[in-house]
């Protein structure tokens, strides 16, 4: 065995191949992949192989659009057949609400260049004469569905791998991962040890036990998973063209031709987790014992859907695990807190995603960054929270909802509550009705007295909306309390602290006692981080972002590191609570003896002050777009302060608010938030941020070549506000903006601003067309609404309020 690589990757699965291919397609050819028996060993060999495109996140259905595309070029490259069968797809639809889900699926699709469409019972019949449409509403088609030979395909990758530079070894098990202080890796193997500059762990089944050796732990559990596959069918022989594959989430099944016979799987409810102690490592080409008591009462909706299957002879079963992360995405990327160690794991759809994580990883790897936002599979989206027992709670959860409806204002009950906050039993006894992000619970809003605290997942208006509407007029007319532990906070300090901001942030660092907004870009020029940078004097500083993007952040601070700076992590040790409205002032002002007057604590400002006996950091800003302050304590002191807070405001008309009524005031000062209007895909200059980009000061901060290129040439689209005509249903994101019978754009986020009584929708289109008063339609559940475009703010248009 060679004695050194550029880059080792562990794992002769389909998705292992894939990453060694792509390397080698980005140029680096000093790459070595170890397996530890015969390539396919472990998940891939006994996968169903079929392949679709249809993902919630539309970045992730891009990149499984890739995956599909590219095996006919890897048949090209390597001569190897991946046994490609394009026989396009169903999904069916028995309810409204599936309906409805399909029609966002297939409006996010008109603008991502997929060629799906909607078509009813009749239609269904056509393509799939076994399929009994009664009580089927419709489906959604897609033509680029199929499946594969699992065997031929991850072989192909093999071999254009190969043809490339790169070697592969096989029979080698990995006993051991070794950090050296250069960020190099000792390998130890059973054959010998290898140093590697990267180590990717795409190891599939044993990721734990990989992960483990590196000193980290990755949150993915194996589950076991059954498809039948039966004998001969007369139907099917008959044919003249095959069957498409038919998703029937009724049933909870897929189902796909295999010869003449067919094949169909479950994702049971009375699912089981497999390995639970650890993969043995000499598993790899044995199947599970068979459970069809499991899969009961899947089979019997089977069979009414499809009757053909209950003649049909049972040709034999096939019970294998395979890996899921909580959220069912892959884990892909730098593992944070280590050194070139690489993840490309829990990729429970293997022949779907494989080529797009494998791209995904060389892009990063090679270039530095991805070309496209990939956080719904970085494995920086989870953080210390996921426990072992809490990621096995979750991944059963996934599993079970494989062909679950994902409603946008969804939460999911699992493992919950898994952090909260001093706070959480004073919410409670208020009827509060929670959400959760990152591990940690936060109130959405308040249900009424004497009503259940549940929001009804829905598309459209929910059983909320009457009550968030309340909750934002408090806000407005009276003041507001609200928790503010759902910001990333970060302590830096050190001689070397405002230096090093300057490098890794583009704006202006504001000096002691201020407050600055400023976009952090990467070395693409695109938006990695949306901050609030707090100047607390004496050389320290405390940054505020999104919470649950904390892990991705302090990974790219970490990559960044220079002497003379600490780097302090307190999220949830300084929280506490932001009020907001009319009468902010006059209720902070009546538990300090400081003089809060607006000449005294500016728009801006933040200072360290006493309220009553508790030590707090008050910062003068509100993302509410409205007068209000951000007061931080610690941990142990919330309660005290909730107490403080609410006696002193009890003739101001103080109540509580949730995130349902933060995300629909901040429609009305056409704020955006992170993820939504700010993430990796896009610029600052595409999305306004880049008025609060320093272009003269002299450092060359990360990303300001590309960054002062924008403003120089300004890019093709930016990001404006619309008023949306909407019935009873408001936008979310991504749906489809037309103009003269023409998708131009999309919407990024929006709902209903309920103070203003408008629907709002943010959305990037054409800088040419963008114009106060400018119409276009948007696809909302598959109609057409008017929208136009509005270039002041609903609220406060001059921030007399926000400022005052």
């Amino acid at each position: 065995m060679k004695s050194h690589a550029q880059v080792v990757v562990i794992g002769g699965g389909v998705v292992g191949c894939s990453v060694l291919y792509h390397l080698t397609k980005f140029g680096w050819t000093d790459v070595l992949l170890l397996e530890r028996s015969e390539l396919t060993s472990g998940s891939t060999w006994h996968a169903a192989g079929g392949f679709h495109t249809l993902n919630a996140d539309t970045n992730m259905a891009a990149l499984q659009g890739y995956t599909i595309k590219l095996y006919k070029e890897l048949e090209e490259i390597s001569g190897q057949s991946c046994g490609l069968h394009h026989v396009g797809g169903l999904t069916l639809a028995t309810t409204p609400e599936r309906m409805d889900f399909l029609k966002a699926e297939r409006a996010k699709h008109r603008y991502m260049g997929l060629e799906t469409e909607i078509v009813g019972p009749q239609e269904i019949s056509k393509l799939s004469p076994i399929t009994n449409t009664e009580g089927v509403i419709g489906a959604l088609y897609d033509p680029l569905d199929g499946h594969l030979d699992p065997y031929g395909t991850t072989h192909a990758y093999a071999k254009a791998a190969k043809l490339n530079g790169a070697e592969i070894q096989l029979r080698t098990k990995v006993e051991a991962l070794d950090p050296k202080p250069d960020g190099s890796w000792e390998i130890v193997t059973d054959q010998g040890n290898i140093i590697a500059e990267y180590v990717v762990n795409a190891a599939g089944l044993w990721a734990r036990e990989i992960g483990e050796m590196a000193g980290v732990y990755l949150p993915l559990h194996p589950m076991e998973h059954q498809y039948l596959v039966t004998d001969e069918i007369d139907i099917i022989i008959n044919r003249e063209h095959e069957l498409p594959h038919v998703m029937d989430p009724t049933g909870e099944s897929y189902l796909r031709q295999e010869g003449n016979g067919l094949v169909i799987g479950f994702y049971e409810q009375a699912c089981v987790p497999w390995a639970v102690d650890g993969t043995d490592w000499n598993f790899g080409h044995e199947l599970l014992e068979d459970d069809l008591d499991r899969i009961g009462d899947s089979l019997t909706i089977a069979y009414h859907r499809f009757p053909v299957l209950e003649t049909a002879g049972l040709k034999r079963v096939i019970n294998g695990p395979f890996t899921f992360a909580p959220d069912g995405n892959p884990l892909v990327g730098p593992v944070p807190g280590l050194t070139n160690f690489w993840s490309a794991c829990a990729v429970m759809a293997g022949f779907s995603q494989g080529g797009g994580v494998g791209l995904t990883l060389a892009e990063w790897m090679v270039e530095g960054q991805p070309s496209r936002d990939v956080f719904a599979m970085d494995v920086a989206r989870f953080g210390d929270y996921c426990t072992k027992d809490y990621t096995r709670i979750k991944v059963t959860e996934n599993y079970q909802r494989r062909f679950a409806v994902s409603y946008p204002n969804e939460e999911l009950p699992a493992g919950r509550p898994l952090h909260t906050t001093p706070a959480y039993d004073i919410w409670k006894q208020q009827n509060a009705v929670f959400g959760q992000g990152y591990g940690l619970e936060h109130v959405n809003y308040f249900a009424p007295a004497g009503e259940e605290p549940y929001e009804i997942p829905s598309f459209r208006r929910s059983n909320a909306f009457a009550t968030v509407s309340e909750e934002c007029r408090t806000v407005r007319e009276a003041v507001g309390l609200n928790e503010i532990h759902n910001f990333s906070k970060f302590k830096i300090t050190g001689g070397n602290a405002r230096a090093w901001l300057d490098k890794i942030m583009a704006g202006r660092i504001p000096k002691p006692g201020r407050i600055a907004l400023t976009p952090m870009l990467n070395h693409k020029g695109f938006l990695i981080g949306d901050f609030t940078i707090m100047n607390l004097g004496d050389g320290g500083f405390q940054l505020t972002a999104s919470y649950s993007a904390q892990a991705f952040h302090q990974r790219w601070f970490e990559q960044h590191m220079q002497e003379g700076v600490e780097i302090e992590n307190i999220s949830l040790n300084k929280i506490g609570f932001q009020i907001a409205g009319p009468k902010a002032r006059e209720l902070l002002s009546r538990i300090t003896d400081y003089d809060v007057s607006h000449d005294n604590f500016k728009f801006l400002s933040v200072k360290e002050i006493n309220l009553g006996d508790i030590s707090a950091l008050v910062a003068r800003v509100s993302y509410t777009g409205d007068l209000g302050y951000e007061i931080y304590v610690d941990a142990e002191q919330q309660p005290k302060l909730y107490e403080l807070l609410t006696t002193a405001g009890q003739n101001l008309g103080l109540k509580p608010f949730g995130m349902r009524a933060m995300m629909s005031l901040r429609l009305e000062k056409s704020f955006g938030s992170w993820m939504n209007e700010f993430k990796p895909d896009y610029t600052a200059a595409e999305t306004g941020l880049d008025r609060f980009i320093d272009f003269d000061k002299p450092v060359a901060f990360i990303g300001k070549q590309v960054a002062t290129a924008e403003r120089n040439n300004p890019p093709a689209r930016r990001l404006c506000t619309m008023i949306v005509e909407a019935d009873d249903a408001d936008v979310w994101g991504y749906e489809p903006v037309w103009k003269n019978n023409k998708v131009i754009g999309f919407v990024t986020s929006g709902g209903y601003a309920h103070y203003s009584q408008q629907s709002v929708a943010f959305a990037l289109l054409p800088r040419e067309l963008i114009s106060d008063g400018e119409e276009f339609e948007i696809e909302i559940l598959g109609e057409l609404k008017k929208a136009r475009v509005f270039t002041e703010t609903l609220f406060d248009p001059q921030s007399l309020r926000l400022r005052s």
